[in-house]
């Protein structure tokens, strides 16, 4: 290359960058920039999921103890610090269950209304709302319970669904509806779930017609 044409591409780039320059050096640091803060919230991710693991295990000692307080204390701790993990909806769910047995049915309701309301995964969400639903039963809150599943379900639970709301449906001593729920449950619910079948064939036969 001769000095003529070295020093016109010199100048083709000075012209270049006098144009070009800002915009470039900015779409630069926008790209530094997003993919710092992307590396940095998967490592906070990861963090987070690894610290929630290890109170995870407090929490089911907590369980295991039957103690209420301890529950109650542990499970707060993992739903205000890791709501957003899986941890959090398996620890509301356990949670519910033990506060049930050792016979504290509000702190129960209040886990899996928590679940309800927070959790991530469509399954635990749904687990929830089932489990509440049989508590709203027992308690003869049948409308609440029938609102807690009046919501479209996936395909995944709408056998079990239509069984709760035909459980409470039959309650009511509304049995008309209590069969088109129960025949739901049976149309849609797993052939190789014998035994599922058989409790709400049993149902659907106590109701008559």
């Amino acid at each position: 290359m001769s000095y003529h044409d070295e020093q016109e591409s010199i100048e083709s780039v000075k012209a270049w960058w006098s144009q070009w320059g800002n915009a470039t050096t900015w779409i630069v640091l926008a790209v530094l920039v997003a993919a710092a803060g992307w590396n940095g919230w998967n490592f906070w991710q990861r963090r987070q999921a690894a610290e929630a693991a290890v109170l995870y295990d407090q929490v089911q000692q907590s369980f295991a103890s039957g103690d209420k307080a301890k529950i109650t204390r542990v499970t707060a701790d993992m739903e205000d610090k890791f709501s957003g993990t899986a941890y959090a909806q398996m620890t509301a769910l356990g949670a519910a269950k033990a506060l049930y047995t050792a016979g504290d049915e509000p702190a129960a309701k209040a886990q899996l209304q928590w679940a309800v309301d927070h959790a991530k995964d469509d399954e635990f969400r749904q687990i929830a709302k089932l489990r509440l639903a049989s508590l709203l039963l027992d308690e003869k809150a049948y409308d609440a319970g029938l609102a807690l599943l009046a919501e479209p379900q996936s395909d995944a639970f709408k056998g079990v669904v239509a069984d709760g709301r035909g459980d409470l449906l039959a309650a009511q001593g509304k049995r008309d509806d209590a069969r088109a729920a129960y025949k739901l449950a049976l149309d849609t619910l797993s052939k190789n779930d014998t035994s599922t079948r058989q409790l709400i064939q049993f149902k659907l036969d106590a109701l008559g017609g």
